[in-house]
């Protein structure tokens, strides 16, 4: 069932939604209250002002198909999911979405998005939505995998139309460092991932190919052309039997970092990592029953 926001917090979703897609219109970065709103009556210690390290676990994001609209769902700390709530409309536009918890030395739930080729970000607590820059339009695919070039920063990957995958290293005010190539030939691929998946403490990314095969693609740690990701582990088979992947990063709180998939029938289930690169995951475990099928993108 939908949780209902508060007052303040429905006025505050609602005025940055509407102050993020005139930067659009425009083109320019505008004076925007956080994008989030005050999500402290629905998400506890999340929704609060950040301290400590980097987090490894998020909200997972969901933007329905057919309204255009997001809605988070955070984790209960047992590897299920709370109650929804509405982050407001208008995202149907948007051809890239990507959480990345850049702000707030790594403890804020920040978003890059894309419209009509231009990338914006916007920190949680921020007070503005900043162009990070133009011509994005030449990737059909932007995601956040955490730290891969072993900087301070959580980074963005992108892949062009030829099939080369680009590392962009992050920086602590959301703007991004000139690109570095991961590697050529990762068409026809789904990427996802938000940590580590082989126990080395360091990001990788998962990868879907069009056959179903699931195979994770070891992060090295190094901003280097060609090596930012070496060792290759093969998952297995069967994954096209989900419509969408996204990882929350350790979902279940147990320190390792989690896979969620939803089914075509519009299941939702959470593969548990183990941190064992011979074998990733635990056996799927049923976190939701039913209408996860209506969302288009999972992040």
């Amino acid at each position: 069932m939908l949780q209902t926001m508060n007052r303040s917090a429905r006025r505050a979703v609602i005025g940055a939604i509407g102050l993020v897609l005139a930067a659009v219109a425009v083109g320019v970065s505008g004076a925007a209250p956080p994008l989030w709103g005050d999500r402290t009556a629905n998400a506890g210690s999340i929704g609060a002002q950040p301290v400590g390290p980097p987090l490894k676990t998020f909200p997972l994001l969901a933007r329905n198909a057919s309204t255009g609209k997001l809605r988070a769902y955070e984790p209960n700390g047992t590897g299920g999911l709370k109650s929804a709530y509405e982050l407001g409309g208008g995202f149907g536009d948007a051809t890239a979405l990507v959480q990345a918890n850049v702000s707030e030395g790594g403890r804020g739930n920040d978003l890059y998005h894309r419209a009509a080729g231009t990338l914006y970000y916007t920190a949680e607590h921020g007070n503005d939505t900043k162009v990070v820059g133009g011509g994005w339009d030449i990737y059909n695919t932007i995601v956040s995998v955490g730290n891969m070039g072993g900087s301070a920063d959580v980074d963005l990957i992108a892949r062009d139309a030829a099939g080369d995958l680009w590392l962009y290293q992050g920086k602590p005010d959301g703007t991004l460092a000139a690109r570095i190539r991961v590697g050529t030939g990762w068409n026809g691929m789904t990427l996802v991932g938000r940590g580590d998946y082989t126990g080395d403490g360091k990001p990788d990314v998962l990868a879907r190919s069009s056959d179903g095969t699931l195979t994770i693609y070891a992060g090295t740690g190094a901003a280097t052309v060609d090596a930012v990701v070496g060792t290759r582990y093969v998952v297995g088979t069967g994954w096209e039997a989900y419509k969408t992947l996204a990882s929350a990063g350790d979902t279940d709180g147990d320190g390792k970092t989690d896979l969620i998939g939803a089914d075509t029938a519009g299941a939702l289930w959470l593969f548990k990592g183990t941190g064992n690169a011979a074998a990733p995951f635990a056996p799927r475990v049923q976190i939701g029953t039913s209408g996860w099928a209506a969302f288009d993108v999972l992040f």
